[in-house]
């Protein structure tokens, strides 16, 4: 089987995440993100040079996550594809790019947190109502640890 790829995008939450909802009713994630770009000069530095702006969408529970969990000044690196679409602007028709993230999460290499390792539950239902019995069970006492191997398998003293 082919691996599958698609586009990625990181960067920084330059604005206050927008919600809004399409036509469709499907909720919509919307904030202007900031990419840094660097220059490496001939002593081998690097000069940080100024960042360039983008839009970023996304839609439906991709969208319902990130705003509840994006906040301005996030890193980020999100996977899914650009969008150009014509707008209008003083008579003239200009091409304006997005990116729609299909999937989205903060950059490990620049964000410190913990990991919640419970399951969803199954259906909508089930999670509006905590039901299921996967959401019930109680995340592990080390969350977002692991023991190695060795210290599994080590007797306990």
């Amino acid at each position: 089987m082919a691996l599958h790829t698609q586009q990625s995008l990181s960067g920084f939450i330059a604005t206050e995440p927008e919600r809004s909802v399409t036509e469709n009713g499907d909720t919509r994630f919307y904030a202007r993100i900031g990419q840094r770009h660097f220059h490496r000069e001939e002593d081998g530095t690097f000069t940080e040079l100024e960042p360039s702006f983008h839009n970023l969408v996304a839609y439906r529970a991709t969208a319902e996550r990130a705003l509840a969990r994006f906040a301005k000044d996030d890193s980020f690196l999100a996977e899914g594809y650009v969008h150009s679409y014509p707008v209008e602007r003083a008579g003239q028709t200009v091409e304006i790019e997005e990116f729609v993230a299909k999937k989205i999460g903060h950059d490990l290499a620049r964000t410190t947190y913990e990991v919640d390792r419970t399951r969803r539950s199954h259906t909508p239902a089930e999670r509006e109502a905590g039901t299921h019995p996967a959401a019930q069970q109680a995340a592990p006492a080390a969350v977002g640890r692991r023991r190695s191997a060795a210290a599994a398998s080590a007797p306990s003293l």
